[in-house]
Order: structure tokens, then sequence, then C-alpha cells
């Protein structure tokens, strides 16, 4: 799996730099095809007339069809990459069926993102994604001596002495980003999906929360269930 290139070359430009470039090269700006930004074709087109370019009526119609036409593209691939960071949950009967993202974001919180790894790592062994599925069950593992070591580097540091820094919430928030991420890179792009039954997920996260009480080496020292009921 790769990640798409841009649709542009983003060149940061301004007109102090594009005045010192020769006729020639601020042509290249407004040449179909170009690779540059609707910005700095505009801006080559108003250098290249204060340098007394002149333009007929129907090369400044190709230029402005230029510019709207990358203002168009940007903003059909700014709406594709929302569309992708989409959950499209559907109640549509023929829709494979998964954990949902909900699920997994809201059970990471309490029994830990090892917990939400696994469903997930479900979900791609459905859809026959093999390698994401280890990779996700991997990461999941991974993450439980991660959160152990980053709590205890932070208690050991004093930030939980600071109202700013709370040793929780560093690993709170970075488990679920991380699985919400590995969701829209590795998942097939706007696959719609119904929501799968909570059967397993209830079996599962009470192995979890008897692991988590047991608390085997302090391994799960960080976890908000267990840190709450000490309170």
């Amino acid at each position: 799996m790769g990640i798409s290139c841009p649709f542009f070359i983003i060149i940061m430009v301004n007109r102090n730099v594009l005045r010192k470039l020769t006729t020639s090269e601020l042509e290249k700006y407004v040449k179909e095809g170009n690779r540059f930004t609707p910005e700095a074709v505009q801006m080559a087109f108003e250098v290249l007339h204060e340098k007394g370019r002149d333009f007929t009526n129907e090369e400044k119609v190709r230029i402005q069809n230029i510019i709207q036409n990358k203002k168009e593209a940007e903003e059909v691939k700014k709406n594709e990459e929302i569309e992708d960071w989409k959950d499209h949950i559907t109640t549509d009967s023929s829709a494979v069926r998964l954990y949902s993202r909900a699920l997994l974001l809201s059970s990471s919180m309490f029994l830990g993102t090892f917990y939400s790894a696994f469903l997930l790592s479900l979900n791609f062994i459905k859809l026959k994604k093999y390698a994401s599925a280890i990779f996700t069950f991997l990461f999941g593992i991974i993450y439980i001596p991660f959160q152990y070591f980053t709590y205890k580097f932070l208690m050991e540091n004093g930030f939980s002495n600071s109202s700013r820094y709370s040793p929780e919430i560093l690993p709170l928030i970075l488990g679920p980003l991380i699985l919400i991420i590995i969701w829209v890179l590795m998942m097939p792009k706007r696959l719609e999906y119904r929501a799968q039954s909570f059967i397993f997920p209830v079996i599962l996260a009470i192995a979890m929360l008897i692991l988590i009480f047991i608390n085997y080496q302090g391994l799960f020292s960080s976890y908000f269930l267990l840190r709450f009921t000490k309170l």
C-alpha cells in the first residue's frame, strides 16, 4: 500500500522571487500542463504583464482557464481526502460487517489500545488483508509496554505534578489516533460497512478487564479504569 503523491508539486513563490526570473522562465508558469499551483500561475501572469508581455484575449482566457482548472482540481482532491477520513458506516444489508470505528475509539479509551487493535486486526482478516491484520495486531502488543514505559517515564520525571501534563493523556490519545490512521491508510478507500455484533467484543472486554485488574507486573498501571478505581 502506498500513499498517493500530491496532485501538484507545491512550490512556495512570491512576487519578488518571480520578478527575478527571466521572461522565458515565467512563460513556463502559464503553459498548459505545468505543475505549479494556481496562485503561482496567477502571479507569474501578473509579473509577465508588468515586464511588458502583451497577451492576446485568447491567451488571457487560456491562462485563466488553467488557473480555474487547477483550483477545481485542488478542491476535488481536498474533498476526496475528507471523504477518505470519514467513517462510512451504513445500514445497507449487503455491506460487509465490521467492528465500527466508533467502537474502536471508545473502547480504546477504557480498555486500552491492544483491545481495539485486536478488533481492527479481525476487520482486516475479514477483508483478507492479512498483512495489515498482522501489522495491527503486533502494533497492539507493542503498545502495551510502550504505554507502560511512557507512563513510568512521565511519573518518574515529575510530569504528574503539573496540571498541564498528565501521564495518562499521551498514550490515551496517541493509541486511538494511530489506530484511526491505520484504518484510513490500510482499509479499502471509502468502504461502506455495517456494524458487527457486540457479542464477541463484550466477551473480549471481560477478558481484558480481568487482565487490567490483575495488572501483572504493573503493565496496566496507566490504564484509565485501573487509575479511576484507585481515586
